[in-house]
Formats: C-alpha cells, sequence, structure tokens
C-alpha cells in the first residue's frame, strides 16, 4: 500500500457515498450488520466506517439500548457519514484503527467493512481489535476476493492499464482487493491472538444504472482518483471516460450488473 491509498478527501467521500456506496457495498453491509445483531450486543465499535453504510445498517438492527461507537482514520468520511444519518443513535469519532483511543474490553462487538486492507499493519489492527473487546467478544469484518471475481473494478483496472500504459494506476488490486489470501488472514489473527476463526465466501450483484455511473464510482470515489492525478490531473475525465466505455464493451451502456465476491471473517477473544 502507499500513501496515498488511505486519502479520502476533497470530493471523494461525496462520490463514494453517492456512486461507489450503492454499487458494492450495500448488500454487505446488510450481511454484516446481520451476523453483529445475531451476538445481541450491548456495545459496538465500528472501525473504518467510511461514509457510515455498515453504520446505517448497524443502527437499523441493534436493539435501541445498543451503544454504537463508529470511528474512521478520515474525518472527511466521518462527516458525510454523520450527515446521512439521524443524530443521537450514532457516536462518531476520527481513529485510527491501529491504535484505538479506547480502554481495554469496552465492547462486544468490533465491526469492520472493507476496511482492514488499508491497514498498514494487520496484526497490530487486530490486536487493537482485540484489546477492546470483552473476553467472549467478536471481531467481525470484510474484504474483497481477489479483483478477478469482481467485475466492474477488474475492467476499469485494465483500462486504465491502457490510458497510461507506462505507469498504470493499480490502488484496486493493490489494496482494496490486495488482502484475500485466507491462510495469511487466519495467521494475523491467530498472530494478533484470536481463536475460533471462520471464514465464508459471500457473493453478490453489483447494478449501476450505466456504465458511466460505475466508471465514477471507481475513477473519482476512491483513492484511485489520487493516482491518476499524481500521473496526469488534466486526464481524470479522459480516464473515466476509458472506463465507462471498456465497462459499456463488456456489460452494455445502461443498467449493468456485473459479479462481486467478498469474504466475510468472524474471530473470537
Amino acid at each position: 500500500m502507499v500513501a496515498t491509498d488511505k486519502v479520502f478527501a476533497g470530493s471523494i467521500p461525496e462520490i463514494y457515498d453517492h456512486f461507489l456506496v450503492p454499487l458494492i457495498f450495500e448488500p454487505y453491509a446488510a450481511d454484516l450488520a446481520g451476523r453483529v445483531a445475531l451476538a445481541q450486543p450491548r456495545d459496538v465499535l465500528e472501525t473504518a466506517a467510511g461514509t457510515g453504510v455498515l453504520t446505517r445498517a448497524l443502527a437499523s438492527r441493534l436493539a435501541p439500548s445498543t451503544r454504537l461507537v463508529a470511528t474512521d482514520l478520515n474525518q472527511p468520511m466521518l462527516d458525510q457519514a454523520a450527515r446521512r444519518q439521524a443524530a443521537g443513535r450514532t457516536e462518531w469519532k476520527q481513529a485510527d484503527a491501529l491504535a484505538l483511543p479506547f480502554g481495554d474490553g469496552g465492547f462486544d462487538v468490533v465491526a469492520c467493512q472493507f476496511g482492514v486492507m488499508f491497514f498498514p499493519d494487520k496484526v497490530q489492527g487486530y490486536k487493537e481489535a482485540r484489546r477492546v473487546l470483552r473476553p467472549g467478544g467478536r471481531f467481525l469484518f470484510n474484504v474483497w476476493d481477489r479483483i478477478e471475481e469482481n467485475d466492474f473494478a477488474h475492467v476499469v483496472t485494465e483500462a486504465l492499464a491502457g490510458v497510461f500504459p507506462d505507469d498504470p494506476p493499480r490502488f484496486m488490486a493493490r489494496t482494496p482487493h490486495g488482502h484475500h489470501d485466507v491462510g495469511r488472514i487466519r495467521q494475523d489473527l491467530k498472530s494478533a491472538g484470536f481463536a475460533d476463526i471462520s471464514v465464508d465466501a459471500v457473493d453478490a450483484t453489483s447494478k449501476a444504472a450505466s456504465a458511466r455511473h460505475a466508471a465514477v464510482a471507481f475513477c473519482q470515489g476512491t483513492p484511485l482518483r489520487n493516482e491518476i492525478e499524481a500521473r496526469d490531473a488534466s486526464r481524470l475525465e479522459e480516464a473515466t471516460n476509458q472506463a465507462a466505455a471498456a465497462l459499456a464493451q463488456r456489460f452494455g451502456a445502461a443498467a449493468i450488473e456485473g459479479r462481486i465476491r467478498a469474504l466475510v471473517i468472524t474471530a473470537a477473544r
């Protein structure tokens, strides 16, 4: 991972929330929230909450008495999340998942939706999750499977390799889809002290109103934008158009659908 992979700023949070969240995140937020709710927790901590798609799903599924704390490294993402959710149910706090500002053993569940891939030190992030859990608590998170199992991300990445052939942007393959080795995930969790680890592959369908919609989501609503602009900021629109053309060629121009696959991991303290 490079430094810009963690930067969600400027117009990225709003575009991310408007385009990317319904495109790929909502079905997995519903899945993860359902798993958390089954534990009937008293206190839930969410790390890497982003613009709050899982937070909203949790708020709708958890008992009114459940304390819900949502954190993210990027304050602009939390600001966007807070604008989307009614005040009062969720505590919002800017925090680094590798150095959580909470005491030991304060939560029954720690949940993280597609965030651990961005941890520069996975084991440390897992250790922090375990530290703030009560005995018997659960750490639930999901990660994307390899990019070839996620149609839109794969097509966009290949299209951008044609726009910048000498130095193709690799954010999608490197970070969001770069942490799918189940053996490595299990070993890192064990190194952090977790036991009773389970992994489920969950398939879903990604739907976009148009190829252009999906291209904007990836090229302008993720840190992939930072990579494009680092190469040539004046070519962001060209890169988006090329991605849209590649998606349209593969899936059609309107009302497109593609495969998505994630891994859902549960680990016991």
